[in-house]
């Protein structure tokens, strides 16, 4: 092992996160203060865990919206900090050196009663589908690290999102935060009692470090977008190997090939 790990943090999957009604989590609704303070106490829950067995390097990648979430100085001062939007990577700095990489914060994909279930954008998308399964920007991303060799060893969020989780990686440690009732609604832990049981499972992780493994997602793969509305379906620019523009399935549907899981970025 390098010691050499990747925290990515999103906001929707924190303790005691909800949205707001036709905003989600955005940055001015009623709940971001707390989940973005939230997310900050889960990421160092988890980065006292690495360090403490022994981690030279833990990169923590803000991935919410705009990228700048979390509450700096509250971080552990040994951590690199990729943070803001624009760059259109994926785990900005992060190769086939490290050792694993840790999902804090992430969100189901969409499914019935899923907390702030959403694939990258809640108001532009219905679903995604690769091979014709769902998957969301926890598949994504993890597919995109295991593509670097990394793998994917802690994921914490609702229960909804932590089974699809299992569904993909069921070697990776998981923390439950919430119960998922709705979009907007759900039963949370206690954002301490979360933390203790990050903290707890990380450790058990690292010690298990063997039996995990890189996701990856077989190139190349086909992906169908669905689309909240015709206007955006009409606009999709994605592109197949050949140049050729996805086809239009129905009204609101994509679908063409892709040879690189990273390309989704491309358009």
């Amino acid at each position: 092992m390098n010691g050499k790990y990747c925290i990515a943090v999103d906001l929707e999957g924190v303790a005691c996160a909800v949205g707001s009604y036709g905003q989600g989590l955005a940055e001015g609704t009623k709940n971001y203060p707390l989940a973005a303070l939230n997310a900050t106490r889960e990421t160092c829950a988890a980065a006292r865990a690495l360090f403490e067995t022994g981690a030279q390097e833990v990169v923590v990648w803000d991935n919410h919206g705009t990228g700048v979430n979390l509450d700096y100085d509250l971080l552990d001062e040994r951590v690199l900090i990729a943070m803001g939007a624009g760059s259109r990577t994926r785990f900005p700095g992060v190769d086939e050196s490290f050792d694993g990489v840790l999902f804090i914060g992430y969100h189901a994909y969409d499914a019935p009663k899923a907390t702030l279930a959403h694939v990258y954008s809640s108001s532009a998308f219905s679903a995604h589908l690769i091979n014709g399964k769902p998957v969301g920007e926890l598949q994504i991303d993890a597919a995109i690290a295991g593509k670097r060799g990394v793998k994917t060893i802690f994921v914490s969020s609702d229960d909804v999102c932590v089974s699809q989780a299992k569904e993909s990686f069921p070697w990776a440690e998981t923390v439950v935060t919430k119960q998922a009732l709705a979009w907007n609604s759900c039963i949370s832990k206690h954002p301490e009692k979360v933390c203790a049981e990050i903290y707890s499972s990380v450790l058990k992780a690292v010690e298990n470090i063997d039996k995990m493994r890189p996701y990856t997602i077989p190139t190349p793969f086909e992906l169908t977008l669905s689309y909240k509305r015709i206007e955006y379906a009409q606009g999709c620019s994605f592109r197949n190997p050949d140049g050729s523009l996805f086809e239009a399935t129905d009204a609101y549907t994509r679908r063409g090939t892709l040879d690189d899981v990273e390309q989704y970025f491309w358009y």
